[in-house]
């Protein structure tokens, strides 16, 4: 794929995980819930303004000059008290409504994130830096939406080490 088309299908992966937070905001009553979920749908919109600004360039310049692409996504920790804020403040109805919400996010975070993966492996140096950057923040992204599904569920996973091991070693 080269870097033009590589560009417009990444607006199109960001576009469609921004409507899937988008809709989810509007859908969640939980105020620490749609906080997170708000942050994550405008961090993709940055994200699509972002690239719309790197096809610009690309079409005027025929260069690619990745410029530097923050993110809202905190550490680890910062993410884990967050997420315990949300235990035992839904209802089942509402945690319901938010895990299918959680895990389509969830799904379209991990295609981009596999886009992401491809791109960097396909392309030359300055765009695969920058591919290589969205990468990071998407997989940032996919570990909010998870540790929120593990908190929900309670199913004793934390970003994807279980928390307690009953079986006596």
């Amino acid at each position: 794929m080269d870097v033009e088309n590589a560009i417009k299908t990444a607006i199109e992966y960001e576009t469609r995980v921004r409507a899937v937070y988008a809709e989810a905001a509007e859908m969640i009553a939980d105020e620490t819930g749609k906080k997170v979920i708000t942050a994550l749908a405008d961090e993709e919109q940055n994200h699509v303004n972002y690239l719309k600004t790197r096809l610009r360039q690309w079409h005027e310049q025929g260069t690619l000059v990745p410029e530097r692409l923050n993110t809202v996504v905190p550490d680890r920790k910062t993410i884990g008290e967050g997420v315990k804020k949300l235990k035992g403040h839904m209802t089942v109805a509402d945690r319901d409504a938010q895990l299918q919400l959680l895990w389509k996010a969830l799904e379209v975070e991990i295609e981009t994130s596999n886009f992401y993966k491809q791109m960097v492996s396909q392309l030359e140096a300055g765009p695969q830096k920058m591919f290589a950057r969205f990468l990071e923040i998407e997989d940032g992204h996919q570990a909010i939406v998870k540790a929120e599904i593990d908190a929900l569920t309670g199913m004793g996973v934390w970003f994807d080490f279980v928390e307690f091991d009953l079986e006596a070693n």
